[in-house]
């Protein structure tokens, strides 16, 4: 791979935190648009340059900040336009229901200890009690005099935990022309409650929604098997074992699709995976072999391992060497799970790691959007998977900066390196944050949102750039 260097061109400042950025074309309007969701839950779009208000739910969302010290991953999550949008006017939203916050799954923090089988075994009880948020995915129309209305609420999903929500987290599939929902593994750390490998449970999943079939008002549930039949009839779940997830991307190569998901690391390695084909197992079906005590056929279906494995390395915790002060040792963290996963897991097709001696790299903070570029303004890019992180080298670099880079899908499937993007900007004193990372319709153009401060609650701080030569 080459170096590549890119400059960033500003296309709208002073947003709140922009979590998604996406692009389509306005019933009526001949132009493709960018529209900006930000977490409070302002949705812009952009038109000759001028910044119009497209929806604002603020008053839907949770109260961010408030008992974090301004950090948060809940709010406004998801943004997605519908394919036939432009005649049908459906898009939909995923995000934190205002007026929700509970006490949280756990009142300690925890971390797994190999030598302590209940802290391995955990169970999340009390659910209705126990549980920090609700979050909600919703189908709005665009009226014909320009204003959004919600038409119906397609799931409610009770939260273990404040974060690990997803991000960018519904996309529509180009393949199967349904919505596309990615869920983390319900937060805290080390997934407490093995949420990811449960095929019972919505959290740690890809899931396709049928949004063809017309169901409402669901009610709040964790697992699947506490929704209707009706309901259960339109998912289908893609993959498991997911951590977090900055969404899922399309790459259209000949007649098929190549997916790429990042999943978020614990205290290793960020990892970005690619599959084209896949076996999707629907709900109704893993219900049944529930309810029967067996296994359903896993044949195809994507696992990426979380919580034995992550990325390419059995998950381990870090503790401190008695022998030595200046040594750290290593444990595997579960160590049962990590050999019974390891044969199905999909292995990711690059990692990157918090600790990266190589001066060419650098150390990741958490991986904040995966996109393939099939534009030919940045030649050296064409073709390749391109990738953010919050932010490089965060505990020593002041003013923080985030970091873009790309990798490439090997012919032999073998895990690929990656090659750090250097950028032409000058942020001047402040803090950069690179907080999410967009396309348009046909993957020729890249859009990257920036942040100063990692809290939500410090408003409008963010920038959102177009990445050009």
């Amino acid at each position: 791979m080459v170096k590549v260097k890119v400059s960033l061109r500003p296309i709208v400042s002073k947003l709140n935190l922009p979590t998604v950025l996406k692009t389509t074309i306005l019933p009526g309007d001949s132009i493709e648009r960018l529209f900006i969701a930000t977490q409070v839950g302002e949705i812009f779009y952009i038109r000759n340059g001028v910044v119009g208000t497209f929806l604002d739910i603020r008053s839907r969302i949770i109260q961010l900040g408030a008992s974090s010290g301004g950090y948060d991953e809940r709010g406004l999550l998801g943004l997605a336009f519908h394919p036939e949008f432009y005649y049908n006017r459906l898009f939909y939203l995923h995000y934190s229901v205002a007026g929700t916050q509970g006490p949280g799954a756990l009142h300690d923090s925890f971390k797994p200890n190999p030598c302590d089988s209940s802290t391995l075994n955990l169970k999340w009880i009390n659910r209705e009690i126990q549980y920090d948020h609700i979050d909600t995915v919703e189908e709005w129309i665009l009226h014909s005099n320009g204003q959004p209305q919600k038409r119906r609420t397609l799931l409610n999903i009770r939260r273990p935990f404040s974060n690990h929500n997803g991000v960018n987290s519904l996309n529509f599939s180009p393949e199967t022309g349904k919505l596309v929902l990615t869920t983390g593994d319900g937060g805290s750390g080390y997934d407490p409650f093995n949420l990811s490998q449960d095929d019972m449970e919505i959290a740690g999943k890809i899931i396709e929604i049928d949004n063809s079939i017309f169901t409402d008002n669901p009610p709040v549930v964790t697992r699947f098997n506490e929704l209707p039949v009706p309901i259960q009839e339109t998912l289908t779940v893609i993959a498991k074992g997911v951590r977090n997830i900055p969404g899922i991307s399309f790459q259209r190569f000949y007649n098929q699709y190549i997916k790429y998901v990042g999943n978020v690391g614990q205290d290793l390695a960020e990892s970005i995976y690619s599959f084209t084909h896949y076996k999707p197992i629907p709900v109704t079906q893993l219900v049944q072999a529930s309810l029967m005590k067996s296994e359903p056929d896993q044949e195809g279906f994507i696992n990426f391992g979380w919580r034995g494995w992550e990325g390419a390395f059995p998950t381990s915790i870090i503790t401190g060497c008695s022998a030595n002060p200046a040594l750290n040792e290593n444990t595997i963290a579960y160590y049962d799970e990590a050999v019974k996963t390891s044969v199905r897991r999909l292995p990711p097709l690059t990692s990157y790691f918090h600790e990266d001696p190589r001066t060419d790299k650098f150390r990741a903070t958490a991986l904040t959007g995966v996109q393939p570029y099939l534009g030919n303004e940045i030649p050296d890019l064409s073709g390749n998977i391109v990738f953010t992180d919050l932010a490089r080298d965060k505990e020593s670099q002041l003013p923080v900066r985030g970091a873009l880079a790309y990798t490439r899908v090997r012919t032999d499937g073998k895990l690929n390196d990656f090659n750090v993007i250097e950028i032409d900007y000058n942020f001047g004193s402040q803090s950069a944050y690179y907080v999410s990372l967009g396309s348009n319709l046909n993957q020729t153009r890249l859009y990257l949102g920036v942040y100063s401060s990692m809290k939500v609650a410090d408003s409008n701080q963010g920038t959102v750039f177009e990445i050009v030569p």
